[in-house]
Protein backbone atom coordinates (compact mmCIF):
# COMPACT_ATOMS: atom_id res chain seq x y z
CA UNK A 1 0.00 0.00 0.00
CA UNK A 2 1.37 3.51 -0.89
CA UNK A 3 1.67 5.40 2.10
CA UNK A 4 2.55 9.02 0.37
CA UNK A 5 -1.36 10.02 -0.04
CA UNK A 6 -4.16 11.19 2.05
CA UNK A 7 -8.33 9.55 2.05
CA UNK A 8 -8.60 12.54 -0.60
CA UNK A 9 -5.60 10.98 -2.75
CA UNK A 10 -3.05 13.98 -2.50
CA UNK A 11 0.05 13.99 -1.16
CA UNK A 12 1.32 13.86 2.28
CA UNK A 13 4.39 13.58 4.11
CA UNK A 14 3.86 10.54 5.96
CA UNK A 15 4.09 10.82 9.88
CA UNK A 16 7.41 8.68 11.51
CA UNK A 17 6.94 9.68 15.03
CA UNK A 18 5.53 6.37 16.56
CA UNK A 19 8.29 4.23 14.84
CA UNK A 20 11.29 3.29 16.85
CA UNK A 21 15.12 4.77 16.30
CA UNK A 22 17.23 1.57 14.87
CA UNK A 23 20.09 1.29 12.89
CA UNK A 24 19.70 1.63 8.94
CA UNK A 25 21.68 1.36 6.34
CA UNK A 26 21.56 1.80 2.67
CA UNK A 27 23.69 0.87 -0.09
CA UNK A 28 23.31 2.00 -3.92
CA UNK A 29 24.93 2.13 -7.55
CA UNK A 30 24.74 4.04 -11.07
CA UNK A 31 27.01 4.04 -13.67
CA UNK A 32 28.26 6.88 -16.08
CA UNK A 33 29.52 5.76 -19.52
CA UNK A 34 31.70 7.74 -21.22
CA UNK A 35 34.59 7.71 -24.33
CA UNK A 36 38.02 5.54 -23.52
CA UNK A 37 39.66 9.11 -23.65
CA UNK A 38 37.60 10.55 -21.55
CA UNK A 39 38.16 8.14 -18.58
CA UNK A 40 41.85 8.74 -19.34
CA UNK A 41 41.40 12.22 -18.69
CA UNK A 42 40.20 11.39 -14.99
CA UNK A 43 42.47 8.91 -14.62
CA UNK A 44 45.41 10.96 -15.35
CA UNK A 45 44.31 13.55 -13.04
CA UNK A 46 44.78 16.00 -16.51
CA UNK A 47 41.74 17.50 -16.20
CA UNK A 48 41.51 21.38 -16.71
CA UNK A 49 38.86 21.62 -13.85
CA UNK A 50 40.85 19.18 -11.14
CA UNK A 51 40.11 15.96 -9.61
CA UNK A 52 36.83 14.43 -11.35
CA UNK A 53 36.01 11.59 -8.70
CA UNK A 54 37.05 13.98 -5.68
CA UNK A 55 34.92 16.62 -6.55
CA UNK A 56 31.76 13.94 -7.59
CA UNK A 57 32.65 12.26 -4.49
CA UNK A 58 31.85 15.98 -2.04
CA UNK A 59 28.87 16.50 -3.97
CA UNK A 60 27.43 12.82 -3.12
CA UNK A 61 28.35 13.31 0.43
CA UNK A 62 26.13 16.79 0.26
CA UNK A 63 23.41 15.40 -2.16
CA UNK A 64 22.94 12.61 0.87
CA UNK A 65 22.51 15.13 3.49
CA UNK A 66 19.86 17.67 0.85
CA UNK A 67 17.81 14.85 -0.26
CA UNK A 68 14.98 16.21 2.03
CA UNK A 69 15.47 19.51 0.44
CA UNK A 70 14.64 18.25 -2.84
CA UNK A 71 12.49 15.33 -2.63
CA UNK A 72 9.26 16.46 -1.45
CA UNK A 73 8.33 13.84 0.91
CA UNK A 74 11.21 12.92 2.04
CA UNK A 75 12.16 13.16 5.85
CA UNK A 76 15.20 15.72 7.30
CA UNK A 77 17.61 13.05 8.94
CA UNK A 78 19.99 12.88 10.77
CA UNK A 79 22.53 11.02 8.88
CA UNK A 80 25.81 9.08 10.80
CA UNK A 81 27.48 8.78 7.70
CA UNK A 82 28.15 8.50 3.94
CA UNK A 83 30.80 6.61 2.05
CA UNK A 84 31.27 7.06 -2.13
CA UNK A 85 33.62 4.82 -3.89
CA UNK A 86 34.02 4.50 -7.97
CA UNK A 87 35.26 1.55 -9.49
CA UNK A 88 36.80 2.25 -13.26
CA UNK A 89 35.98 -0.03 -15.84
CA UNK A 90 36.80 0.27 -19.48
CA UNK A 91 34.59 3.22 -20.41
CA UNK A 92 32.79 3.90 -17.31
CA UNK A 93 32.52 4.70 -13.60
CA UNK A 94 30.77 3.44 -11.41
CA UNK A 95 29.11 4.95 -8.60
CA UNK A 96 28.95 3.31 -5.14
CA UNK A 97 27.17 5.08 -1.56
CA UNK A 98 26.64 3.83 1.42
CA UNK A 99 24.74 5.88 3.76
CA UNK A 100 23.61 5.25 7.37
CA UNK A 101 21.65 6.43 10.54
CA UNK A 102 19.88 5.82 13.58
CA UNK A 103 16.42 6.84 13.03
CA UNK A 104 12.88 6.49 12.29
CA UNK A 105 12.94 6.20 9.00
CA UNK A 106 15.32 4.60 5.85
CA UNK A 107 18.17 6.33 4.02
CA UNK A 108 17.39 4.40 0.50
CA UNK A 109 16.50 7.72 -0.55
CA UNK A 110 20.13 9.66 0.67
CA UNK A 111 22.08 6.59 -0.90
CA UNK A 112 20.35 6.67 -4.69
CA UNK A 113 20.73 10.91 -4.25
CA UNK A 114 24.48 10.39 -3.49
CA UNK A 115 25.12 7.85 -6.71
CA UNK A 116 22.93 10.43 -8.97
CA UNK A 117 24.58 13.55 -8.26
CA UNK A 118 28.05 12.11 -8.39
CA UNK A 119 27.25 10.66 -11.43
CA UNK A 120 25.94 14.10 -12.48
CA UNK A 121 29.13 16.47 -11.18
CA UNK A 122 31.03 13.62 -12.95
CA UNK A 123 28.75 14.55 -16.38
CA UNK A 124 29.15 18.40 -15.26
CA UNK A 125 33.01 18.27 -15.09
CA UNK A 126 33.47 16.52 -18.18
CA UNK A 127 30.48 17.68 -20.79
CA UNK A 128 32.87 20.10 -22.79
CA UNK A 129 35.42 17.08 -23.68
CA UNK A 130 32.56 14.47 -23.90
CA UNK A 131 29.34 15.04 -24.31
CA UNK A 132 27.97 11.57 -25.68
CA UNK A 133 28.28 10.61 -21.32
CA UNK A 134 25.35 7.85 -20.83
CA UNK A 135 24.30 7.78 -16.47
CA UNK A 136 22.55 4.42 -16.36
CA UNK A 137 21.51 1.55 -13.54
CA UNK A 138 20.96 3.87 -10.50
CA UNK A 139 19.33 1.49 -8.47
CA UNK A 140 19.30 0.40 -4.62
CA UNK A 141 21.80 -2.48 -3.80
CA UNK A 142 20.56 -3.25 -0.69
CA UNK A 143 19.37 -1.78 2.95
CA UNK A 144 18.72 -2.76 6.58
CA UNK A 145 16.87 -1.81 9.52
CA UNK A 146 13.30 -0.63 10.19
CA UNK A 147 10.35 -2.61 10.25
CA UNK A 148 10.59 -4.45 6.59
CA UNK A 149 14.19 -5.52 7.19
CA UNK A 150 16.79 -6.78 4.56
CA UNK A 151 16.60 -6.08 1.24
CA UNK A 152 18.92 -7.45 -1.52
CA UNK A 153 18.80 -6.39 -5.00
CA UNK A 154 18.72 -9.93 -7.17
CA UNK A 155 20.97 -9.65 -10.45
Amino acid sequence: MLTHFNKDGRAKMVNVSDKANTTRNAIASGKIYMRKETLELIKSGGHKKGDVLAVAQVAGVMAAKKTSDIIPMCHPIMISGVDISFSLGDNFVEIISSVSCNGQTGVEMEALSAVSVSALTIYDMCKAVDKDMKITDICLLEKSGGKSGVYRREE
